[in-house]
């Protein structure tokens, strides 16, 4: 009898749950659902709404549930992945302290469920199916956090307890600003997201020249990186500084992790990576820079291929790995 390859595939945010029915021999994607997380209800609730999508997914996918080979959930925090159970989600109520994900939903949905950190997914999907298609990657999520992963020797790499990749708390100032994860200076204080926003913000407060100070209408709430973004691409030298910046930081990471680890691609996704160009030229440059121990002009950097489908496709395939592996 051949392996079970169609998994259900979920991504848990602080906003939304995204879900989906995975072909994990193809990488291709069907039966698609999102609703709101509604994180202040409890994670109970919030598993319930899992388990819920689970049966929506395989009723609308019109296969049995006995082909179905199990669930992977991809989260945003650490995770004790031998027990499988959370340890401290970023951005829930609560934080999901030591909740028992893997069993209830399993329990819930009578499948096997894997958990895996959110970036490590993204991770796994965009190197299976994505921009890191059959080399060795490092990869880096832009956004809320800058979270990552790594392939070596076409493995995920993991760690002993699963939080190896965390590309984003690589520290680049020793003297630099707290981070959240309770350390100083790593990438994430910098070149985050709410990062950026910042620091077009202080640019309008201070009363810089900036069309960030007309495209915000004065009004510093609605000043996010894509609006900082917008900026940049129009030209605006206070904008592209800020994107130059940002670049320029995580691109010390990246030489730091190159020169390690040496992948053969960077793979670089997320909403900050939506800026292209403009985040990624930095970026490369500050790589050329500072990384001499390995020959880094052979080292792309590239955007990310699947999106937002990168976790979801990686959560399935994870999810396949670890049923596999029980066997």
């Amino acid at each position: 009898m051949s392996e079970k390859y169609r998994y259900i595939g979920i991504d848990l945010g602080g906003t939304n749950i995204k879900s989906a029915l995975v072909n994990t021999n193809t990488g291709e994607i069907s039966a698609v659902h999102s609703i709101p997380t509604n994180a202040r209800e409890g994670h109970d609730s919030v598993i319930a709404q899992m388990a819920k999508l689970v049966d929506q997914i395989i009723g609308d996918s019109g296969f049995p549930k006995d082909e179905i080979g199990g669930v992977g959930v991809g989260l945003p925090g650490s995770l004790d992945m031998e027990k499988g159970t959370t340890v401290f989600l970023t951005n829930m109520p609560g934080h999901w302290r030591d909740v028992p994900v893997e069993a209830l939903l399993s329990k819930w949905t009578n499948l096997p469920v894997a958990l895996i950190n959110d970036a490590r997914a993204m991770t796994l999907g965009e190197w299976k199916f994505g921009a890191g298609r059959g080399v060795d990657i490092a990869c880096y999520t832009l956004g809320t956090g800058i979270g990552g992963g790594l392939v070596i020797n076409g493995q995920l790499h993991l760690g002993p307890t699963g939080s190896a990749g965390e590309l984003g708390h690589v520290c680049v100032d020793f003297n630099g600003p707290e981070c959240g994860c309770g350390s100083r200076g790593c990438i994430e204080a910098f070149a985050s997201g709410p990062a950026i926003a910042t620091m077009g913000m202080k640019a309008v407060v201070q009363g810089r020249g900036t069309r960030i100070a007309e495209l915000c209408a004065g009004d510093l709430n609605r000043i996010t990186p894509e609006l900082v973004c917008e900026a940049a691409i129009e030209g605006d030298k206070v904008a592209k500084d800020i994107y130059e910046f940002a670049g320029m930081i995580i691109g010390v990471g990246v030489a730091n992790v190159v020169t390690a680890v040496s992948p053969r691609r960077v793979v670089i996704g997320g909403g900050v990576a939506a800026a292209g160009e403009v985040i990624l030229d930095p970026i490369r440059r500050s790589l050329r820079e500072r990384a001499f121990m390995t020959d880094s002009v052979k080292v792309e950097v590239v955007p990310a291929q699947l999106g937002n489908t990168a976790g979801l496709i990686g959560a399935a395939l994870w999810a396949r790995n670890k049923v596999e592996s029980r066997k």
